[in-house]
């Protein structure tokens, strides 16, 4: 009775020191997080938090995977967390993922955040060269990438070797081409700058628009025997399954679209394919692992659930949240109109203000100009007055030796009577006194002209001197004017927060004249689009063209050469689709 209690007690004790919380990780594509967790909970309670966290309302596409052993794994919503076979080291990591892919992500994807996911996850796996891309189209994605990361293109930022250390073409891509990194980048950055004033979305949705064209998008592939026991390559994706060569995951050999299929199930490794048609016998094949069948078998239900879902009217909530996203989309659409009509009038106001800037310092120079000008005319007034001076004072003297020449000759004249010989001197000596007077005279009278003309110098350049001040003047005044004209271009910046402010109190209640038009402008980007679309393959092959001189034959690989001969994807299931869904049966087993 006693060691029945004690072991009863023991019991409890031991109860009591059982956690009741356990830590989780979860890893988003460019986030990690960590909840803390009830034993109890389920897959949907966890996932359900994460959405919450996330903010994640298209919860359909996503799961949460972890590692078993070498395969991977989905939490299944309906089964306790830790009853999963995931390691019981704290903290439990899971990988948040998309597990499945839409169609047309143009008009299945309605949030920002889905969208956001869906690029890095896509950007990931065609680095990763698990999505097999083109040379050229990776160029045109990487493109695109860097316009969502850097927006858009300045040459005054984004200058050359700005991409050196960005991860943004699959090494398969580089090492096939005798091309520097300065050369890849030259050719991104090109493409780069055409995506000007699209928003961070747009780039991205660009992005994922042709990634989904390329073969091994949204594909699972699992090797699998068909009844003869040929290895084949069974791929699951939106569309429905496809059937692939072990050594080519770009061609199916068939293809059994959802709408065909009636049943799936699986017994141990064997998976049997019930066909729409019940005349058509079932088709079975066998897989490695009983856990690759729980996963296939987990694929298709999910993608064929998705696929009859898009060919119904939507939920009430995907409608809720789709025009929820073209509210946004349209409020988002005036915010940018609104904020490039603010960047171009901020563009005009200093274009204008560097305009008057470069008046101004003109205005300077040709000031400086005047006033070096008019120094130099007061300084050559001031010369030929004093040279003026100067020239009257010496013709002054000059009559001041005349005049005593004058009286010389008088005195001379007087003393004439002194004789013949003397008077013959006198007279000699008043005909060399008469020339000197005369010469002195002619000097005298040149010398007053002289004097006159200078004085004629001294007005002009005073009338010079005059004119520069009234220039100056002038020039001073235009000045001082441009210096307000500039103060109030300068204050225009300033201004257009004023015209924020009142935009922002707007109220977004879109009147009909505004959603007519929007839709307009919607109308006018889907014509711009298709015209863009019809140049987008040129552009490709001109890349292709002008790469392929560069190409080293000898690396590559084989799915290389099989891309060189695929069709495009659609194409590609269209055609195999057109034979009934026996022959395709029968195909299978044949193979």
């Amino acid at each position: 009775m006693a060691g029945a209690i004690a072991s009863r007690m023991s019991f409890t004790s031991l109860k009591r020191k059982q956690p009741k919380t356990f830590t989780v990780r979860i890893i988003t594509m460019d986030a990690e997080m960590e909840f803390n967790c009830e034993v109890k909970w389920k897959g949907k309670d966890l996932f359900d938090l994460v959405c919450r966290t996330l903010g994640l309302r298209e919860t359909w596409f996503f799961g949460l995977q972890y590692t078993v052993k070498d395969s991977v794994a989905w939490l299944k919503m309906d089964k306790k967390v830790l009853d999963h076979d995931v390691p019981k080291d704290e903290p439990v990591t899971f990988h948040f993922l998309a597990k499945f892919y839409p169609e047309n992500v143009e008009e299945e994807l309605v949030q920002d955040i889905t969208q956001h996911l869906f690029f890095l996850q896509v950007k990931k796996q065609i680095l990763d060269e698990k999505i097999y891309c083109p040379p050229e189209a990776s160029v045109l994605l990487a493109s695109y990438a860097v316009q969502a990361k850097y927006g858009d293109y300045d040459p005054s930022v984004h200058k050359r070797g700005f991409l050196a250390e960005e991860e943004l073409l699959p090494k398969r891509v580089i090492n096939l081409y005798q091309m520097t990194p300065e050369m890849w980048e030259e050719r991104i950055t090109a493409w780069y700058a055409e995506h000007r004033g699209r928003m961070r979305d747009e780039a991205e949705m660009e992005y994922l628009k042709i990634a989904q064209d390329t073969e091994m998008y949204g594909v699972n592939y699992f090797l699998i025997r068909n009844k003869k026991g040929t290895e084949l390559l069974l791929g699951v994706d939106a569309l429905g399954l496809h059937i692939y060569d072990p050594e080519n995951k770009l061609t199916p050999k068939t293809s059994f679209p959802w709408n065909e299929i009636r049943n799936i199930s699986y017994s141990d490794k064997e998976f049997t394919i019930k066909p729409l048609d019940k005349k058509i016998d079932v088709f079975k094949f066998n897989s490695s692992k009983l856990r690759v069948n729980k996963l296939i078998l987990q694929l298709c239900i999910g993608n064929h659930d998705l696929f009859m879902r898009r060919r119904k009217a939507d939920s009430l909530e995907v409608q809720q949240m789709k025009a929820q996203a073209r509210e946004e989309k349209a409020r988002k659409q005036m915010e940018r109109q609104r904020l490039a009509r603010e960047k171009q009038m901020r563009e005009e106001a200093e274009r204008k203000r560097d305009e008057l800037e470069r008046r101004l310092l003109q205005l300077k120079d040709e000031a400086q100009m005047a006033n070096d000008a008019l120094m130099r005319s007061e300084e050559t007034a001031d010369l030929l007055a004093e040279k003026a001076q100067i020239t009257e004072e010496e013709a002054k003297l000059l009559a001041q030796k005349a005049a005593e020449a004058e009286q010389e000759m008088q005195r001379i004249k007087a003393t004439a009577i002194r004789g013949e010989e003397e008077k013959r001197l006198m007279e000699q000596k008043v005909l060399e006194t008469e020339m000197l007077a005369l010469k002195m005279a002619e000097e005298s009278e040149r010398r007053a002209k002289e004097a006159e003309q200078l004085k004629q110098d001294l007005q002009e350049a005073r009338e010079s001197e005059r004119r520069a001040k009234q220039k100056l003047l002038e020039i001073t005044s235009k000045t001082a004017y441009t210096q307000v004209s500039a103060t109030n271009s300068s204050a225009t910046p300033a201004d257009v927060p004023s015209f924020s402010m009142l935009t922002e109190s707007m109220s977004y209640d879109f009147k009909d004249t505004d959603m007519k038009r929007l839709s307009m402008e919607i109308e006018k980007e889907k014509v711009e689009y298709m015209e863009k679309s019809r140049h987008l393959q040129e552009q490709l092959n001109e890349l292709k063209t002008e790469i392929e001189s560069l190409k080293l034959k000898e690396r590559e690989s084989a799915m290389d050469i099989m891309h060189e001969n695929a069709g495009s994807k659609q194409n590609t299931i269209k055609k195999l689709t057109l034979q009934s869904t026996q022959c395709r049966v029968a195909f299978f087993e044949e193979l």
